[in-house]
C-alpha cells in the first residue's frame, strides 16, 4: 500500500521510545510520531499517553526519499479535539492575551507591522532603528539635564569628570 502525505490511517504502536513511537500501517510498513506530535498538550511522558499494541489514529506528515515515515496522532484528530486544552494543574496557568502597547512614547513599544500590509522586512528594520534613535536621544537628553549637562552641583568640573564623589 502506497502511504501519502496528509491521508489518516488506522495503525498500531509497536514501540515507544522516549522521543517518539513506532507505529504499524496498513500494508506492513512501520512510521514515527515524534513525542512533539502525540497530543495537543506538551508531553513529557509519551508512555502516559500510548501503550505498546495500541491502535491510534495517525495523519502522514511526510515520506522521507529514504522510505522514513512521519507521522502525527495530534493532527489526525478532529479539528475541536485538536485544539490545546487550557492547562490546569502543574503546567503553567493560562493567561489573559496580551493586549497591543497604549504609549507609543515609552521604551518596548513599538507596534510591529504585520507582513500583509506589504511593508518589506527591510523597510520595518528601517523604521524600527528610527524609532530607537529618536527615543535613546530623548533618553540621552533627559539624563543630562538631570545632571545639570556635565557639571557638578558644587561649581566648577573639578577632576575632568562629571560627577563629584
Amino acid at each position: 500500500m502506497q502511504v501519502e502525505v496528509g491521508s489518516v490511517l488506522e495503525g498500531k504502536v509497536t514501540g515507544i521510545t522516549n522521543f517518539g513511537a513506532f507505529v504499524e500501517l496498513p500494508g506492513g510498513q512501520t512510521g514515527m510520531v515524534h513525542i512533539s506530535e502525540v497530543a495537543a498538550a506538551f508531553v513529557t511522558d509519551i508512555r502516559q499517553h500510548l501503550t505498546e499494541n495500541q491502535a491510534v489514529k495517525v495523519k502522514v506528515l511526510n515520506v522521507g526519499e529514504d522510505g522514513k515515515i512521519s507521522l502525527s496522532i495530534k493532527k489526525a484528530a478532529p479539528e475541536t479535539a485538536a485544539a490545546k486544552p487550557p492547562r490546569t494543574g502543574g503546567g503553567r496557568p493560562s493567561r489573559a492575551p496580551r493586549k497591543p502597547a497604549v504609549s507609543p512614547g515609552r521604551p518596548g513599544s513599538f507596534e510591529w507591522q504585520s507582513a500583509s500590509t506589504g511593508t518589506s522586512f527591510e523597510d520595518m528594520m528601517s523604521h524600527f532603528k528610527q524609532t530607537s534613535d529618536e527615543k535613546m536621544s530623548d533618553l540621552k537628553r533627559a539624563s543630562e539635564g538631570r545632571h545639570g549637562g556635565g557639571h557638578s552641583r558644587r561649581g566648577g568640573n573639578r577632576g575632568g569628570g562629571d560627577f563629584d564623589f
